[in-house]
Formats: structure tokens, C-alpha cells, sequence
């Protein structure tokens, strides 16, 4: 599709057989209650089925700590209490809460300070509009290296450069989305989940073999190569089928005037320009150094290091400071007031996140407390296994697996802490690597991010659409990402089993094989 040319208005686009499959899911899924309200009753389903599991007196055990875990009946009079006194610290500790809250606080100043309309006015005015989706994909995919920057930064902006050129605001969010969410795990640049994975998966390689070592960069070559394959394949699928189903835009957001710079404008981005560079030379000094004020103070890592693991305060300190030194240097902002009301006004455009917020964290809490999570992934880890698979057929079966219970427990690292005991050692015992099987378990845990409405940040992301259509819900954010769930897992599982069965390095030293030997009697 040539970007340069107008969308197909909604009543003039092809009626084809998926665009009415996904229609029919977006009406139904719109149907489905607000989601503040369908995440009260999976709260409520939640306590029931603990009661349920409970008296059916179901455990499993855990295959890492070998404890017994039994479903926590949280409808009594423990339960009781312990939901009243956690109900505050639910919604208080909810972990993209603060995330979201932080990183719009910085944002809103540089956007109300009109710093971030003249940076988009110079990139539609001078850069190729046909990669322009290509360019949105590629950085949703690259952002997870610093932790959660994109669901919160790039989302939203994606959304207003599609505007500023003519396209539908959300045919630049579902992109952002898809690369952001459905590519979680391709990076050309190692991030704290790499660490994460693979402490993980070395602890569970050691049951079998004591003296084993999963480094992060385990899978590097492999998800370093899947950047491009994620990248393409959203951005083919944004163009072929999301922006041509979606038509033209009609809503009531106007797109920013693209005008060129004017004086003030130009004077306020080389005094942001200056401040850019003194604050990126700051993090230089204290990241690049082996001492860097910025590393762990213990070990000297980058990767778990303070600023890696607070890059949300960085955003913060960021966006006040660009967008202050522009807002005075352009005289959009006249006085300090104005900056806090530029702050008073980003919270109050997230308050129908806060009250998502608000019941999504008592149900990931409630479902939590009740243990049903870990429950149903060590019953479908035990399911996978008695099917006795090899080969192909494995891989493809545990990328499948990882998908379903990417629907219960939305935290790549529980997951895996469940999972890896299990699967780590069983798949070393057939002869394949615990690199292998971290491989195959990333790629199924990112494709599903995108469906799924218990995903922490999907409520921001039907919070973000709504800006644009005002009768967006759940159904519209699910029938636009359908397609690149289903295109990423085709394509990325192809793409595994292609460097499967060539026996490709998925990382520095780590290949597809694993040779065990027997302890010697």
C-alpha cells in the first residue's frame, strides 16, 4: 500500500472474508463489558474458582523449590481479611501503575511545551513516509531494552505521527503495539530479560548438570536476527490488512498543523539540542566507564545496573528537562505554573487508566494469592511431557504451550521460573539445549502479549485508542492485533525450526544440541 495515498474510507474498503471475521470479533469483543467492570468480575471469578480448587483439594508440585502448592481458598474468613488489607497495596504496588504514571508526568511536559510537535512536524516534513511504519515496528520492537519506555512513550506517539500525515491515528498504535508487545523478545542490544531468562534457565540446567552456564547473550543471534523478521513481517501486516480495515480517520482528534518552524520554535530546539547532548553525555560518563556511577555498585554491570533497571526516572528527568528548556527558549511556557499545569493535565487524561488500573491489580492479586496460576502451568508443563514429542514437533508444541499460559500469567520471568525446572532438563535429557529451549520458550511468550486484555498494560492501550475513538474497548484492540499474533507466530515458529534444522548458534557459544553424560558410578 503507497503511504502517500488516502486510506480507503470504512464504507469503500475491500469486503473481504478476514475483514469481516475481525469485525464480528470487534463487535463481540465491544460487547464485552468495560473493561474496568469484566476486570471486577474475573476478580470475583477468581475467588471462586480458588473455593473450587480448594475443595477439589487439587496440588501440584513445584518442579524448582519441589514445595507442594495447593489452591489458596481465599473465600473465607482469612481471605476476607487478607483482600481488605491488601486492597490499598494492590492498586498502590501494581507494577506498571507507577511506570505509566512516572513516564506520562515527563511526557506531558514535553509535549504540552510543544517540543514534541515541532520534532514530529521535522520528521513527516523530511522523512520517507513509506518507512514510516517500517520505522514505528523496528523501534516498538528495539524499546524493550529499556524496560517499559514503549508501552508508554512510543504507543502514543506512533499513534500522533500517523495523524500528522493523514493516516489513522490507530493504524500507527496497533504497529507500535505490535512491535512493542508481539516482538517483547527480539533486540539487537541486550535488556534485563536476558539476564532475568537466563539466571533462570542456568538454575534449572543445573539439576542435571551442576557446572552448567546460561549466559544472557544465550539467544542473542537468534532474537538479534528475529528483529528484522518482526519488523517486516509487521510492518507487511500493517499495511496489508490493519491501516486498509481501519480506512479514514473521521474522529474529532485534529492532526498537528504542519507548518514550518518559526523563530521561537527553532531557538527552542537548539537550546533542547544543547540539553540533549549534556544529558546524554551524563549517562555516557556514568554507563560506558567500568566505574560509571551509573552500573551496580557491587558487580559493575550494565545490565541489571540502576540505570537500566530505573531507565522510567531517566524519561522522567528527560521530558521535564527538554520540555522546560524548550517551553522557555520557544516562550510557550511563560512561568513555572505552567509547567505543573502541563503535568496537571497528563493525569487528568489517564483517569479512565486509573480506574482500569485499579481492578486489573486486585484480580492479578487475587489470582496470585489463589495459586491457580502456577497450577495451571505446571498441569499444562506435565500435559506437554506425557506426550513423549521430539524434534519439530517439540518445539512447535512448547512455543504453543507458552502461548496458553502467556493467557494466565502475563510476567515473562514467572513463567519461566515455573516452566524452566520442568522443560530445561527434560528437553536436556532428549539431547537439546537449555539455549534451545529458552529460545522457543520467548518466542511463544511474546506473540500472545498483543490478545490478551489480562496483559498488565493492555487497559493503557485501549486508554490510548480511546483518545481517537471513544468507543473503542477490548474488541477493537483485540480484532486489530488478531492478525499480527497469528503472522508472528507463524512466522517466528518458521523461522525457529529454520534454525533448528540448519543448527544455527543461538548465542555466543550456545548452540541447538545438548550431549548429557551420566554421572560415572
Amino acid at each position: 500500500m503507497d503511504n502517500n495515498q488516502p486510506e480507503l474510507p470504512q464504507n469503500e474498503r475491500p469486503d473481504t472474508f478476514y475483514f469481516r471475521i475481525l469485525d464480528r470479533i470487534e463487535r463481540i469483543g465491544n460487547k464485552i463489558p468495560n473493561p474496568a467492570f469484566l476486570f471486577f468480575l474475573l476478580a470475583i471469578l477468581a475467588l471462586v474458582l480458588s473455593a473450587i480448587v480448594s475443595w477439589a483439594d487439587l496440588s501440584v508440585v513445584h518442579p524448582g523449590t519441589k514445595e507442594t502448592i495447593k489452591a489458596v481458598n481465599l473465600l473465607t474468613v482469612e481471605g476476607l481479611h487478607k483482600i481488605l488489607t491488601g486492597l490499598i497495596t494492590n492498586f498502590t504496588g501494581f507494577a506498571p501503575l507507577g511506570v505509566v504514571l512516572v513516564g506520562i508526568l515527563g511526557i506531558t511536559v514535553a509535549e504540552a511545551s510543544g517540543l514534541i510537535s515541532a520534532v514530529l512536524r521535522i520528521l513527516v516534513m523530511s522523512s520517507p513516509k513509506k518507512l514510516l511504519t517500517a520505522v514505528v515496528v523496528f523501534a516498538g520492537v528495539i524499546s524493550n531494552m529499556a524496560s517499559d519506555i514503549g508501552y508508554v512513550v512510543l504507543i502514543p506517539l506512533a499513534a500522533l505521527m500517523f495523524l500528522a500525515i493523514g493516516r489513522h491515528p490507530l493504524a500507527g498504535l496497533a504497529a507500535a503495539f505490535a512491535g512493542v508487545s508481539g516482538g517483547f523478545s527480539a533486540n539487537l542490544i541486550l535488556a534485563p530479560t536476558d539476564a532475568l531468562l537466563a539466571g533462570l534457565t542456568q538454575e534449572a540446567a543445573r539439576i542435571l548438570d551442576p557446572g552448567y552456564v546460561v549466559t544472557p547473550a544465550a539467544n542473542y543471534y537468534f532474537l538479534a536476527a528475529s528483529v528484522v523478521l518482526v519488523t517486516v513481517l509487521g510492518t507487511w501486516i500493517t499495511e496489508k490488512v490493519v491501516a486498509p480495515r481501519l480506512g479514514e480517520y473521521r474522529g474529532d482528534v485534529l492532526p498537528e498543523k504542519l507548518d514550518r518552524l518559526n523563530a521561537d520554535e527553532k531557538r527552542g530546539l537548539l537550546y533542547t539540542g544543547i540539553a540533549v547532548v549534556i544529558f546524554v553525555g551524563l549517562i555516557l560518563w556514568g554507563t560506558i566507564p567500568e566505574d560509571g556511577f551509573l552500573r551496580d555498585p557491587k558487580t559493575g554491570s550494565l545490565i541489571r545496573s540502576p540505570f537500566l533497571t530505573g531507565i522510567i526516572a531517566v524519561v522522567f528527568f528527560g521530558g521535564v528537562l527538554f520540555g522546560v528548556v524548550y517551553g522557555f527558549a520557544s516562550k510557550s511556557f511563560r512561568k513555572i505554573d505552567d509547567v505543573i499545569h502541563a503535568m496537571e493535565g497528563g493525569m487528568r487524561t489517564m483517569s479512565v487508566y486509573l480506574v482500569l488500573a485499579f481492578f486489573a491489580s486486585q484480580f492479578v492479586a487475587f489470582f496470585n494469592w489463589s495459586n491457580l496460576g502456577i497450577i495451571l502451568a505446571v498441569e499444562g508443563a506435565e500435559l506437554l511431557r506425557s506426550l513423549e514429542l521430539s524434534g519439530i514437533t517439540l518445539i512447535i508444541s512448547f512455543v504453543i504451550l507458552s502461548i496458553l499460559l502467556d493467557l494466565f500469567i502475563g510476567s515473562a520471568s514467572a513463567k519461566w521460573a515455573v516452566m524452566a525446572p520442568v522443560f530445561v532438563p527434560m528437553l536436556m535429557l532428549l539431547g537439546y539445549s537449555p539455549e534451545l529451549t529458552q529460545a522457543c520458550y520467548r518466542v511463544g511468550d511474546s506473540v500472545c502479549n498483543i490478545i490478551t486484555p489480562l496483559m498488565s498494560y493492555f487497559p493503557l492501550i485501549v486508554a490510548f485508542a480511546q483518545k481517537y475513538d471513544p468507543k473503542a474497548g477490548i474488541g477493537t484492540i483485540m480484532s486489530m492485533m488478531i492478525p499480527y499474533s497469528i503472522v508472528f507466530f507463524i512466522g517466528w515458529t518458521l523461522f525457529l525450526v529454520i534454525w533448528f534444522l540448519f543448527e544455527l548458534p543461538l548465542g555466543p557459544g550456545a548452540g541447538i544440541y545438548y550431549h548429557f553424560e551420566s554421572p560415572a558410578p
